[in-house]
């Protein structure tokens, strides 16, 4: 079967159900030596495709971190996945390896047409080729869609430093910070995407904040438009200057009025207690600190209940792969989009090639320019690669395996991220099945039950304020879970009157606003073989003659089954009620005569933001 894409919305679950297991004969699971086909480039490879883009004269690298844009520099080297013909000849019918390759995405900023060039480097460990990857037709990335790297954020830092200096004094009377010999009281800004209101174009709207713990939440109001456009940052402006309701055509201007008194000044209140640099001890903790503040009236004491093994985990790890009951899969951490599992195996039979996290987006609405300009696609913004460390005991519970994940990113070294992922095992709170079978007379005749417990494979994505939760779940009955937990700080902007109208006031001068998080998984079913169709059921009221009271009707559910032959037959778009069962359906069929198959369940809450073929949305049709 082809891959499916499937857009999946906030607190999303994507719900894969066995629906039947065959009584067929079972394969081996697949050893860890093919298994490593799936495993991500380690530190020695990434360094020999390094070494070996360095060594093609004509490609003309620099360092990533060299302080211009008018370079050319690799920005990302990932493990690239085989063709998934070539993989499965090998792991199931032992032929040939397929050649292990990368994708190595570069920059090349220093010729007169700037562009983003994709490579596939190999064959691994000693690379001696390299092949550009064409894009499709007509999805070529334009320079200017470029993610930005750190160099470009210093430099936008500084420019921004430069076109602000007409407003220090501005600044200091209505923030108390300022961007010069600022020490403990510095400003510092978000930049929200996309950036411009056509293709081409890379002007961003910043927003500047005051630099204090969760400074997302500490907008001083003023907002500005920068084209950063050219390779040479000298050449970048500032087009426009929103500042409490009302724009200005240069920040010299709004200095200008400011000292002349035409603006309308909102003076903010210090958050630094007493004008320190730091809180101090007996200071009340900022709004935005993570400290706890206040009381509940039944405290809670001590550190609440843990996990514990006391027979060692239930679950075996080699390499990239685990074995946990009758599931076994593998597992990559992928650098440009996320975590991954791989050749997903229950019962000794393949279920699943691929079900990985594609994408995430967050669509918002607002009345300050940046509120309503953010449309954030987060692989944009590394999405894979900002896989921070994991804290057992809050991220995991301590008695987890925690793995270490390396990423070539914007970076001229392979970097590690350590406590990247989690793997770990966890009662449900709830049993799997359970019966009391009752004697009707104070007794029973018997009780039976299955404790709930699942294997939790978990990694997180900190996009700024967002710190997003990935889960795969895997159940001992054949069910396995996706799911994403949405935490971190929201994406908030200065309070007017008129904001109101597209959030919630949550603070003096903080409106929290409004926005629709969509996910994008992938799931590749392949339920006993890979010739699977798509099928849905759903419940049909009839109303009959009650066979037995031939004067009587009775109504009574039946099951509707519709078969989609085209894969554009099976893409349900939003505002359309989806059938209550999805079946990806094998042409074989159980000792009962049913096909087998496996329920996709969806649990989510979105709903479409923008109309098809409206400008931005055209880069996220999956979510229609």
């Amino acid at each position: 079967m082809g891959r499916e894409t499937l857009a999946l919305g906030w607190a999303v679950a994507a719900t894969l159900m066995l629906q039947a297991l065959a009584m067929a004969e079972h394969s081996p699971r697949t050893p860890h030596s093919k298994a490593s086909v799936f495993a991500d480039l380690s530190a020695q490879e990434l360094k020999a495709v390094q070494s070996f883009l360095w060594s093609r004269k004509e490609l003309r690298l620099e360092p990533s971190r060299a302080s211009t844009i008018a370079k050319n520099s690799v920005f990302l080297l990932e493990m690239l996945l085989p063709k998934k013909q070539q993989v499965l000849k090998f792991l199931d019918n032992g032929q040939r390896r397929p050649v292990r390759e990368a994708r190595a995405v570069v920059f090349f900023g220093a010729q007169e047409h700037p562009n983003i060039t994709e490579f596939a480097v190999g064959p691994l460990p000693q690379p001696y080729y390299l092949r550009e990857l064409p894009p499709r037709p007509g999805h070529r990335a334009s320079w200017a869609s470029r993610p930005i790297s750190s160099v470009e954020y210093v430099l936008l830092n500084h420019a921004l430093q430069e076109a602000t200096k007409p407003l220090h004094q501005f600044f200091l009377d209505t923030t108390g910070f300022s961007f010069h010999n600022c020490q403990l009281r510095c400003l510092t800004f978000t930049d929200v995407a996309p950036r411009g209101l056509a293709s081409g174009e890379r002007r961003t709207w910043f927003i500047l904040q005051r630099y204090v713990e969760g400074y997302f939440l500490h907008p001083t109001g003023l907002e500005l438009l920068v084209d950063h456009s050219s390779t040479n940052a000298q050449d970048w402006t500032v087009e426009q200057v929103w500042y409490n309701g009302k724009f200005y055509q240069s920040p010299e201007e709004l200095a200008r009025k400011y000292k002349n008194g035409e603006v309308d000044v909102v003076v903010l209140e210090d958050p630094l207690p007493k004008g320190k640099g730091a809180e101090s001890m007996k200071d009340p903790p900022l709004f935005s600190s993570y400290k706890p503040r206040g009381d509940f009236p039944s405290p809670i004491t001590g550190h609440g209940p843990r996990l514990v093994q006391p027979q060692g985990p239930g679950y075996k790890l080699e390499g990239n792969t685990v074995l946990y009951g009758g599931w076994s899969f593998s597992f990559r951490l992928r650098s440009s989009t996320g975590l991954q599992v791989l050749n997903v195996h229950f019962g000794g039979e393949r279920i699943a090639y691929e079900v990985s996290v594609q994408e995430a987006v967050a669509l918002y609405g607002g009345h300050t320019p940046a509120g309503m300009q953010t449309k954030y696609i987060d692989v944009g913004w590394g999405l894979g690669t900002v896989t921070h460390e994991l804290a057992p005991g809050i991220d995991c519970p301590d008695i987890a395996t925690f793995l270490d994940a390396l990423h070539y990113y914007d970076a001229d070294d392979p970097i590690r991220y350590p406590r990247a992922l989690c793997l770990f095992e966890m009662p449900t709170g709830v049993p799997l099945r359970r019966h009391f079978n009752s004697n009707f007379d104070s007794g029973f005749n018997f009780y039976a039950g299955l404790k709930g417990q699942v294997l939790v494979l978990r990694t997180t994505s900190t996009v700024y304020n967002y710190d997003y939760i990935w889960d795969f779940i895997f159940y001992p009955n054949g069910v396995m879970e996706a799911k994403m937990h949405a935490t971190g700080y929201v994406h908030a902007t200065f309070y007017t009157p008129e904001g109101l109208r597209h959030g919630t006031r949550l603070h003096t001068h903080l409106i929290g606003n409004m926005h629709t998080h969509l996910v994008h998984y992938r799931v590749d079913l392949d339920v006993a073989g890979t010739k699977n169709s798509f099928q849905t059921l759903r419940m049909k009221l009839e109303n009959i003659t009650n066979p037995w009271s031939p004067t009587h009707h009775l109504v009574q559910p039946t099951l509707e089954q519709t078969r989609y032959p085209r894969e554009r037959q099976a893409a349900f778009h939003f505002r359309r009620t989806l059938p209550k069962y999805l079946l990806f359906t094998s042409p074989k069929k159980n000792p009962w005569g049913h096909k087998r198959s496996y329920r996709l369940q969806i649990h989510s809450m979105a709903d479409q933001v923008l109309p098809p073929g409206w400008q931005e949305e055209r880069a996220v049709t999956w979510a229609r």
